[in-house]
């Protein structure tokens, strides 16, 4: 399975201060995960990042080339990725990205019950929906999900009574 080599990461969602700092809403776990990059890019094109900090939930960040607050104006809506190779996840933790896609299969049959089409972060854990001739919501941890191999493209998952959700 093919994955991307850049990850969406976030969004500028505003402008902050009037030095051309803009404010980018993560889409990962933290917003300060998104601290050890030293660029993103945007637009395709790697724009180094100069300084930044978190800020009530969301990044602030000095873009090289932005040097006014009618600069960062114009980055607004833009929508930030970083480098997959400047990223090691600790084993067992997956982007949302590759997951996406995966056909998914009952570890008790080996059928596959459908393709994994959205992952819902909750406070509790996420929770993957699957979608097949069934509809499932399916927690995200061990109990549940068996294996996951995305070389494959596959994921194994222990069903239980209640998880489908249109019974």
């Amino acid at each position: 399975m093919s994955r991307k080599p850049l990850l969406e990461a976030g969004r500028i969602v505003n402008t902050h201060g009037i030095q051309g700092e803009v404010k980018i809403q993560s889409f990962c776990d933290s917003a300060a995960f998104l601290q050890q990059f030293d660029a993103f890019y945007i637009d395709h094109t790697p724009v180094p990042v100069v300084s930044s900090r978190v800020h009530k939930n969301c990044l602030l960040a000095r873009l090289a080339g932005v040097e006014t607050v009618d600069d960062a104006a114009r980055m607004r809506g833009k929508t930030i990725y970083v480098d997959r190779s400047n990223i090691q996840l600790p084993e067992g933790q997956y982007f949302i990205a590759d997951l996406v896609g995966l056909t998914v299969y009952d570890a008790e049959t080996g059928e596959s019950i459908g393709k994994l089409v959205e992952v819902f972060p909750l406070p509790a854990g996420d929770v993957y929906s699957v979608k097949g001739e069934r509809s499932y919501l399916i927690p995200a941890r061990g109990g549940f999900v068996e294996t996951v191999d995305l070389e494959q493209g596959r994921m194994t998952v222990h069903l239980i009574e209640g998880l489908a959700v249109d019974e």
